[in-house]
């Protein structure tokens, strides 16, 4: 049975979906610049369905497009890049790749709106079934959460997209990243992995990461000028 109700609201228009007993979904609009991104609840907590590619960041620390290699291996201010340097090609589906200092200095995300931090992704797993004793582990975790993460099939994800099942909605698409030491773009297809807000050090800050070929979550840091994609969730 599916229900639908519309939400006028100041910042963005608000409209739920409510599909069996699964599936909760809704849209926002950026007010920035007019980009319709669809969202999902997940336990307790609302999530874009999409990657971010807002670059139009309303607040006096912009991002800036960096397309050359040996500026974005250098720069530690907030910069963002689109796969490839191929905006027409990759902006819509993919989103852009930011580096972490775009994450913690910018307002990358509409109003209501924030960069999860780690915390929020162990709340994301735990929802899924994640078992509570794996949640603080660094590396390969879980069993099947990372595919219900994973928009199925092959039409993004090479094959064989092994688990895929995208049943929270999530829908996560592999953007692949730009490499910090070369500013090499690489791994789309493969891999797909997103920014937290949460610090390890001076250096480097946690991030979440899905292969092709298996079902799990990945948790590691990686270096702030590594350039990845960005999910949003709801304050």
């Amino acid at each position: 049975m599916r229900k639908l109700r519309t939400i006028f609201l100041f910042m963005y228009i608000l409209t739920i979906s409510i599909i069996g007993n699964a599936q909760i979904t809704d849209s926002i609009i950026d007010s920035r610049d007019g980009k319709v991104y669809k969202t999902i609840k997940i336990g307790d907590q609302w999530w874009m369905a999409e990657n971010l590619n807002n670059t139009g960041i309303v607040d006096s620390i912009n991002p800036v497009l960096v397309s050359d290699n040996k500026k974005w291996i250098e720069i530690k201010t907030p910069a963002y890049s689109w796969y490839n340097d191929d905006e027409k090609t990759y902006k819509d589906t993919y989103g852009a790749l930011y580096n972490w200092y775009a994450v913690n200095k910018s307002c990358l995300c509409p109003s209501g709106w924030h960069i999860p931090s780690d915390q929020e992704w162990k709340q994301l797993e735990l929802a899924l079934g994640l078992d509570s004793s794996e949640i603080d582990k660094m590396g390969i975790r879980g069993n099947n959460e990372g595919g219900q993460l994973k928009k199925h099939g092959t039409t993004y994800w090479i094959s064989p997209n092994i688990g895929a099942t995208n049943e929270s909605g999530f829908s996560a698409i592999p953007g692949g990243h730009r490499n910090w030491k070369t500013g090499d773009f690489i791994d789309i297809g493969l891999f797909g992995t997103w920014w937290s807000s949460t610090e390890a050090d001076s250096d480097y800050a946690w991030r979440r990461t899905l292969y092709y070929n298996d079902e799990k979550i990945r948790r590691f840091t990686s270096h702030k000028r590594d350039g990845f994609s960005v999910r949003c969730v709801k304050d």
